[in-house]
């Protein structure tokens, strides 16, 4: 698995997990969402994000956004 597929994946599990957090514990939860969200949109514009560099350690590939 690449960095950009990895990264993808973690996006999504956070974002999914903190929807289903936020209907049946506390509305709350739902700045996760927008915290995941606004992640996705500075890592576009910046190129830094810390996951990429987080999964590059565990070992995964370089991908085409972030190597």
């Amino acid at each position: 698995m690449t960095i950009d597929r990895a990264v993808l994946m973690f996006a999504g599990v956070m974002v999914l997990i903190s929807l289903a957090l936020g209907i049946y514990y506390s509305p709350y939860w739902f700045l996760l969402t927008a915290f995941a969200g606004l992640n996705m949109m500075q890592a576009s514009v910046t190129g830094f994000c810390p996951a990429a560099m987080v999964f590059k350690k565990l070992g995964c590939k370089p991908g085409l956004a972030f190597k």
